[in-house]
């Protein structure tokens, strides 16, 4: 039996006539009418080459094949069934899901520690697959349900992606602990002499720091183009090179930072992005309120670390 051929609402009428013994009884439970109950059984005697109910003075009686394959049919339904009321609801401690998700490494070092001690606490078979993909295709594969989320900047605005605002944070100049320029303020004149580790997954491009200096007719000396904060901190922290990164990496990783000699620089947003198909589904807002709750708390500690000094 090819079942694409086969319409699957027919075996709900089949359960229903196998259950009633009756072709109006079993309409009113599936909700048509007797003609279509009639219609419906004709399509499944050809499928199954089989009468599959004789009518009796006692009702419509199943034959052999009916009988043979009721069980198989109502397994069947029951685990449709079943599928559709999980999709409804969502059980973290019983839930057997794994969440796509493409952020950098800085994001994962930021969310994954927290977060991986709430998922053995409350969703012990939850998996995580981060990767990072390229901008210009997130809407796309967020879609395709090939990712569950991006974390990324602000930069999308596809209507069908919703987003909200995870984190906030300034570029700061950052060195390492006992270099030449570490002290509290830095020239231009300074910060320009040195040679700097840029950050970024694009093969080429620039970034904030080298479009606010591009606006002022002069641009910086970059020696390290790398896609990886952990590996641009081994450099730093073993020459007297320099990177421009977010405040918050350069505080966790107790590395001597200093304001940014350029005046006209953005703050720095992180966004959470999933696409609107989801955007009711429990399971993506489940986890998408674990992941807004971290920020948020990483947020709070910051700001009381910051009145406790």
């Amino acid at each position: 039996m090819n079942l694409n051929k086969v319409d699957l609402n027919l075996f709900v009428v089949f359960d229903a006539i196998y259950t009633e013994a009756n072709l109006t009884r079993a309409g009113q439970i599936v909700g048509i009418t007797q003609p279509a109950v009639s219609n419906a059984l004709a399509r499944l005697r050809e499928t199954f080459n089989d009468p599959l109910f004789v009518r009796t003075a006692q009702g419509m009686v199943p034959t052999p094949m009916s009988q043979n394959i009721i069980g198989p049919v109502r397994n069947a339904l029951q685990q449709l069934r079943i599928s559709v009321q999980e999709s409804r609801t969502f059980n973290p401690a019983q839930a057997n899901k794994t969440y796509r998700i493409s952020m950098t490494d800085l994001s994962e070092a930021m969310v994954f520690p927290v977060l991986f001690q709430r998922l053995r606490r409350l969703a012990p078979k939850v998996c995580i697959e981060s990767m990072l993909a390229r901008r210009r295709e997130t809407t796309k594969e967020l879609a395709a349900g090939r990712l569950d989320f991006a974390i990324d900047a602000p930069l999308n605005t596809d209507p069908q992606v919703r987003h909200v605002k995870l984190l906030e944070d300034r570029y700061v100049c950052a060195l390492r602990k006992n270099h030449p320029l570490a002290k509290d303020k830095i020239s231009l004149e300074e910060y320009l002499s040195l040679s700097h580790i840029h950050i970024s997954s694009r093969r080429s491009g620039l970034g904030y720091i080298d479009l606010a200096l591009g606006k002022m007719g002069i641009q910086r000396k970059i020696a390290l183009r790398s896609q990886h904060y952990l590996m641009a901190n081994t450099v730093l922290q073993n020459t007297d090179m320099a990177m421009t990164v977010p405040e918050r990496f350069a505080r966790s990783n107790e590395l001597h930072y200093i304001q940014l000699p350029v005046k006209e620089m953005p703050t720095l947003e992180t966004h959470l992005y999933w696409h609107e198909s989801t955007d009711q589904d429990p399971a993506n807002r489940w986890m998408r309120e674990q992941i807004i709750e971290i920020c948020q708390q990483v947020t709070l500690r910051e700001k009381q670390a910051e009145k406790a000094e």
